[in-house]
């Protein structure tokens, strides 16, 4: 099958195509796109679930390490102020992480850019290709309706006019018939009229869902983002408070972005199955869809030589029928005109008619062409199976450098609080401020000593 122009599969799509596949019976399930066959959604469900169970084993390695912790730590001297050796490498280390996850946050919103780039162009292929389809619609019945037209006036006034020359009577009626020929034969080329698949409501439906998608991933980043930033100031600062509020929204943040990476590795993983060779499912879905044969859907999604026009012959018959009444109209003009004065201004008014058909009828052929449509299709394989796949890749690093990170800060959150002094909550206060507690203390026993 010919790829559309401008298309061919990356090498993400064939190393991700590549991938095994098992449903839940760990049985192989062959890598062809088949979203309706029970077993690839069971395979496409166990690579999601791989996240699940990271997320469950990230879990309980945390919980095991902070036990540990709790529990096996030697106890210090009453009184003693001295650091636990190892507290500055576990603070650095708890940096280091949110550095690491804020160098993901910048990679997740290029990701979701990237995404969001790819549907907005599938999107604008689609409403070009609904575009293209209005227009042939819109000049078949255009011309159809220009032809009745002529049929009932024009000729109609033509033939009383000669009815005394029988000969001419019959040239005219000759040319009423080639009109109503060309008419019926250009009914047939409106292929996708009262089709009830739109590609304006596929748009729209398409942009909806991505609208919705980029907002929730923004709204996760920015999440992500103010957990970094306020759990840094809360190690600046050594406040005890926020940095333990910061340990309850990192572990939330943690569930989110293992979540977000099984759907991010699913939707991968069934975007590159179905880019590796996309004709045979679109054309079978748009079958399903629309009802038209498979002669016109394969000469607009495949487009090559081995493929016919399917209209080629309503075309060339059409072409002849004008070409015909033209004559017929030159004929009539030279004949009847100088005895029937009378019949020069309808056949002036169907030869207007007949040029604005046959310049109907040029662009006509030009749209019925493969090659706009078939353009089209390249252009929503593009950016479905570039931009948006590699802004998933991108958006799946995200969430891999998101959930390392927020795992070691909750590691070390706990043992670096543990390491701050136990006046957290006033080291930020001036020794000058009236309102120090410790200030007031001190106050206060300088006034009873002076008692």
């Amino acid at each position: 099958m010919g790829a559309p122009p401008g298309y061919r599969p990356s090498a993400w799509v064939h190393l991700l195509h590549q991938l095994p596949r098992a449903d839940f019976q760990l049985r192989p399930v062959p890598s062809g796109f088949a979203p309706q066959e029970q077993e690839y959604q069971q395979a496409l469900l166990l690579v999601a679930a791989l996240a699940g169970l990271g997320l469950g084993l990230s879990l309980i390695f945390i919980a095991v390490y902070l036990i540990r912790f709790c529990c096996c730590r030697p106890p210090e001297p009453p009184g003693s102020k001295t650091p636990s050796p190892g507290g500055g490498c576990v603070t650095w280390s708890c940096i280091v992480a949110l550095l690491a996850g804020c160098i993901g946050i910048g990679i997740g919103f290029y990701g979701n850019s990237e995404t969001s780039d790819g549907v907005s162009q599938l999107s604008s292929a689609l409403l070009h290709a609904n575009h293209t389809l209005s227009a042939i619609d819109h000049l078949v019945l255009e011309m159809v309706e220009r032809l009745g037209e002529a049929v009932r006036t024009e000729l109609t006034t033509l033939e009383e006019v000669l009815e005394p020359r029988t000969e001419l009577v019959a040239a005219a009626r000759g040319a009423r018939r080639q009109a109503e020929a060309v008419a019926q034969q250009l009914q047939g080329l409106a292929f996708w009229q009262g089709v009830p698949l739109s590609p304006l409501q596929v748009a729209e439906d398409v942009s909806f869902v991505e609208e919705y998608r980029w907002l929730a991933y923004v709204l996760l980043l920015l999440l992500e983002l103010l957990v970094c930033l306020f759990t840094l100031l809360g190690l600046a600062k050594q406040s005890k408070w926020l940095v333990i509020v910061m340990t309850v929204m990192s572990l939330l943040v943690l569930v989110l972005s293992w979540g977000s990476m099984g759907l991010e590795a699913a939707t991968a993983v069934g975007l590159s199955d179905f880019c590796s060779n996309p004709d045979p499912y679109v054309l079978n879905l748009t079958q399903e869809e629309t009802g038209l044969s498979s002669d016109i859907l394969s000469y607009y999604f495949l487009c090559n030589q081995a493929v016919s026009n399917p209209f080629q012959q309503r075309l060339t018959l059409s072409q002849r029928a004008l070409a015909n009444i033209h004559s017929q109209l030159l004929g009539l003009e030279r004949e009847a005109v100088p005895q029937f004065p009378s019949a020069q201004k309808p056949l002036l008014s169907l030869e207007e008619t007949l040029n604005v058909t046959e310049g109907n009828f040029h662009q006509l052929v030009a749209l019925l062409h493969c090659r706009g449509l078939h353009k089209d299709y390249g252009a929503a394989l593009r950016g479905l199976c570039e931009d948006a796949l590699e802004g998933l890749l991108f958006l799946l690093l995200f969430s891999l450098l998101s959930a390392g990170a927020l795992a070691t800060a909750l590691c070390s959150l706990p043992r670096a609080w543990a390491l701050f002094p136990p006046s957290d909550d006033y080291d930020d206060t001036d020794d000058d401020d009236p309102f120090n507690p410790q200030q007031e203390s001190k106050r206060f026993v300088q006034w009873q000593s002076s008692i």
